[in-house]
């Protein structure tokens, strides 16, 4: 009887791999079912939805995959489907707009942990805040063709576990009052745990981009990078920004997690890796994962 080729061995062992995770996630939690059927997909296609990283790295010369920073944060399937049942709506767990404020004392008081989205206008915020209330579809997230159509700071309620706000965007058609606004919340807003930055990922970092970043840098902010509209790229092209991007994170920042988030409002690729890293810097996961 013949031996299997060591490559087969190997991609029989990560399929029964993700099979058998598959069955803990199942037995552990109340799977939301459009996560089960994330979950049911072949393997690649697994990977490129849920780990877009990882899936990009098969593509990079040996020498240049340490480059990247891949496996930073690394959550399991069953992290994952845990933190998609924060985000699912149902009676026990209510997902809705709570208010909006031009002003810091105008906000909504509020105890548990927040996280705030910015970027440029016409970055895609909206478009990718939607995208993770997607299991939420009573919440009303206006998404507009028009650049700078968010004007004020917008809280969203997350059931009992944490508060998400969308951050008016910067640059074209950004409201006068925008750097009172936004550096007032930023440093004060004492509840705040991460921000995230997003960037286009099609025109990577722009002048306006590297003013948010300095003001982050310089209000010792803990923040991330998401590099939004990944669907719009070629591979090729998206690969080249995520390593021009990843060695500016590495050589130029303090305050930045190491690891970039590359998602798609499109095609939903790294909405749930990005889902679930919220649920743990809010404090809602394991400790074992990193923040």
């Amino acid at each position: 009887m013949k031996m299997a080729a060591p490559g087969l061995r190997l991609g029989m062992r990560r399929l029964l791999e993700v099979s058998a995770a598959l069955g803990r996630v199942c037995r552990a939690y109340s799977t939301p079912q459009a996560f089960a059927e994330v979950l049911r997909l072949p393997r690649r296609q697994l990977t490129k939805l849920v780990y877009p990283l990882q899936e990009l790295e098969q593509h990079l010369a040996p020498d240049a995959r340490s480059d990247l920073c891949l496996r930073v944060f690394d959550p399991s399937l069953e992290d994952l489907a845990r933190a998609e049942s924060f985000f699912t709506a149902s009676p026990r767990n209510r997902i809705e707009y709570l208010s909006s404020a031009v002003r810091l004392d105008h906000a909504p008081d509020l105890p548990r942990p927040e996280v705030c989205f910015i970027g440029r206008s016409n970055v895609g915020k909206s478009s990718l805040i939607k995208a993770l209330f997607s299991l939420a579809p009573e919440v009303e997230v206006r998404v507009s063709q028009k650049p700078g159509h968010t004007k004020k700071m917008n809280f969203f309620k997350v059931g009992k576990y944490f508060t998400l706000v969308d951050m008016p965007g910067y640059g074209y058609r950004a409201p006068e009052d925008f750097v009172d606004m936004v550096e007032t919340y930023l440093k004060e807003r004492r509840n705040l745990k991460r921000t995230f930055l997003l960037v286009d990922s099609v025109v990577g970092i722009t002048k306006t981009d590297n003013i948010a970043i300095e003001m982050c840098e310089e209000f010792a902010l803990p923040y991330v990078m998401v590099l939004t509209k990944t669907d719009k790229s070629s591979k090729g092209h998206l690969l080249k920004q995520v390593l021009q991007i990843q060695k500016f994170v590495n050589m130029q920042t303090q305050g930045c997690f190491p690891q970039l988030f590359p998602v798609s409002a499109v095609t939903h690729s790294g909405i749930h890796l990005l889902k679930c890293f919220i649920a743990n810097i809010t404090g809602n996961l394991d400790s074992r994962l990193p923040v």
